[in-house]
């Protein structure tokens, strides 16, 4: 299925829909895992984000356009009924942005190493080497961005092999950085217009404890942990939890939408 020059992958044909949206540098493969767990229980939508494509023109999307495009995305395969969205990494950014603009069209949210990343309170909660080393990987791919072409690409690649991304280097490139550039020159409309994450439904949130920093403040998971319908969930893993440990990923996303 084709929506806005996008390939839409849907696997499973009863019960809700999940929609799952990656991030840096993955791409729809990165939640295979979660489908086989999920696909005869749920519809499993995905795709692979604008721009993160290999062998296409590089582009950038903007925070609107992005929320425009899932809009047009939930159109087709869930127009009806509220869905579930399933998230990672800049996924997590965009999908948090979207169900807080279409409350009526997300019925729960499953956060994955995300949370309220870049807040006062996160910013707050990290030491300065941990800020420094934030801020230096993602200028390093934000310039990256900027260079493109093999250059761009061996940079990001490069980081992408020092911080042990599990997807394959050769799906790696430049055109992936766009959200960094985004972040740190406010081109393509920048994301100042973002909103402070206050989702109005249920959220699970897993994360790994096994980073140098992490992506979320001790408030805000204190505060999602105290919400009856939400639940947090740590694993002893890195950024990719969803690659480190599927099968208890899939039984905590499992459990929790029974």
């Amino acid at each position: 299925m084709n929506v806005e020059g996008l390939e839409i992958v849907i696997e499973g044909d009863r019960g809700p829909v999940v929609l799952m949206l990656h991030g840096w540098p993955d791409t729809l493969a990165l939640w295979d895992a979660q489908v086989d767990a999920l696909r005869d229980r749920f519809r499993c939508v995905r795709f692979t984000l604008p721009g993160f494509e290999s062998g296409r023109s590089r582009r950038a999307t903007s925070l609107q356009e992005m929320l425009t495009l899932f809009d047009k995305v939930v159109d087709v395969v869930s127009r009806d009924r509220p869905l579930v969205l399933l998230l990672h990494d800049w996924g997590c950014f965009f999908g948090y942005q979207y169900a807080m603009l279409r409350p009526d069209r997300v019925d729960r949210v499953i956060g994955i190493d995300i949370g309220d990343a870049g807040s006062p309170a996160h910013l707050a909660s990290l030491t300065v080497p941990a800020k420094a080393m934030m801020a230096s990987y993602q200028l390093w791919l934000a310039a990256a961005w900027r260079v493109g072409g093999s250059v761009g690409d061996a940079m990001t690649r490069a980081l992408a092999r020092a911080i042990k991304a599990p997807a394959p280097p050769e799906r790696i490139h430049a055109g992936m950085n766009y959200p960094y550039d985004i972040r740190w020159t406010g081109s393509h409309g920048s994301y100042r217009d973002r909103r402070s994450l206050e989702l109005a439904c249920p959220l699970l949130f897993i994360y790994g404890r096994r980073k140098p920093f992490m992506f979320h403040s001790p408030p805000w998971e204190a505060g999602i942990a105290a919400q009856p319908a939400c639940e947090v969930v740590v694993m002893d893993t890195g950024h990719w939890v969803m690659r480190e440990q599927p099968a208890a990923v899939n039984d905590a996303i499992l459990r929790w939408l029974g």
